[in-house]
């Protein structure tokens, strides 16, 4: 088993976090915090917006550890995904001594992440088929790899990683895997959550920006061993997330039908895109998907993502990536979205 407490950084260890005046109260003749007794300048469904909100989060974070079933202290939440992303890299690795590890190609927002704590970044490449090659992680981990990022499904190729690779790197690394999960919604798979009581080193990134809709609000959580919620709660701004989101998200996250239906939804578009798109010539492949958008591989990616740019549809050009020459990544959309999309394949085409 290891040791959490090893893996921190040794100032973020000695670290005595600013205190809120809310950690203390949320109610009663509150004259502890400066705030405007006289009220905000604009109301929003009765909230008291001139008041600070609740720095512990308890009522999201127990919504939350009830949807997956574990408990408020495995849960923390950010502004979004990004914000745990950082805070993980402050915590657990020292600026221009240690490194993370990602397993390309990936998310761009680990590198850019990394590169603005002035933290070391390793890759080491999927294999041709986007999955881990265990044996070559470990080869690529050295002794100061603090953290190794996997998303799964993986962003922008589409596919699940295996599992039990990821909980191999658990096992065999001393490193903190980052197991990042933020279209897990969209596959058909058990989450990697149903692992954190056993692996202590295993934090899973969720979103609500995906399945649940909700990108605008920008909110993001981590499921982890209490010890490493406790840190990231340590580290992060006493108020990180406002009463607007978090009243926004208890109200979203009762309406799991939504999600139901958005899933399915997006199941029948992508079916339909894969058979439809895979009969345009200037298409070599399209690769399976396990989220909610396609990667697909043409024979002049970055001149048909202009002309479709053209036709006023937006799709993301991922060419300058590892292993992703020509290839185009393509979000399901509606179907009047998507009939646009295959119209305007059908123009190019002629």
């Amino acid at each position: 088993m290891i040791d959490i407490e090893t893996l921190i950084r040794p100032n973020i260890r000695a670290l005595k976090p600013y205190r809120s005046a809310r950690q203390d109260y949320l109610s009663g003749v509150l004259l502890d915090a400066n705030e405007n007794a006289f009220g905000s300048a604009i109301t929003f469904d009765g909230l008291d917006l001139n008041r600070y909100p609740d720095p512990f989060q308890t009522a999201l974070r127990s919504r939350l550890a009830q949807l997956h079933e574990v408990q408020r202290e495995n849960l923390f939440v950010g502004v979004g995904s990004d914000e745990v992303i950082d805070l993980l890299l402050r915590i657990f690795c020292e600026p221009r001594k240690d490194a993370a590890l990602i397993l390309e190609p990936t998310y761009g927002m680990y590198r850019v992440a990394a590169d603005v704590n002035n933290v070391e970044v390793d890759s080491c490449l999927l294999t041709d088929d986007f999955q881990i090659d265990v044996e070559a992680v470990k080869k690529c981990t050295k002794e100061n790899t603090k953290i190794i990022f996997c998303c799964s499904p993986n962003n922008p190729t589409g596919n699940l990683l295996n599992r039990d690779d990821i909980l191999n790197l658990c096992a065999q690394t001393s490193a903190i895997v980052v197991a990042d999960e933020a279209y897990a919604d969209f596959a058909q798979a058990e989450s990697l959550i149903s692992s954190i009581g056993q692996f202590p080193n295993l934090v899973v990134l969720r979103t609500l920006s995906k399945a649940w809709g909700l990108a605008a609000i920008r909110l993001g959580y981590a499921v982890a061993h209490p010890q490493i919620v406790t840190y990231l709660m340590k580290v992060k701004s006493p108020y990180n997330i406002n009463i607007l989101t978090s009243t926004e998200a208890l109200k979203a996250l009762v309406n799991t039908e939504h999600v139901q239906k958005s899933v399915a939804a997006v199941a029948a578009e992508r079916q339909r895109l894969v058979r439809e798109l895979s009969t345009f010539q200037f298409v070599k492949k399209v690769y399976p998907s396990d989220a909610n958008f396609l990667l697909v591989r043409c024979t002049e990616a970055r001149l048909l993502y202009t002309q479709l740019a053209q036709r006023g549809i937006i799709v993301r050009d991922r060419s300058s990536e590892p292993k992703l020459e020509n290839c185009l990544r393509i979000s399901i959309g509606t179907p009047e979205q998507n009939d646009l999309l295959l119209n305007a394949l059908k123009e190019l085409e002629q």
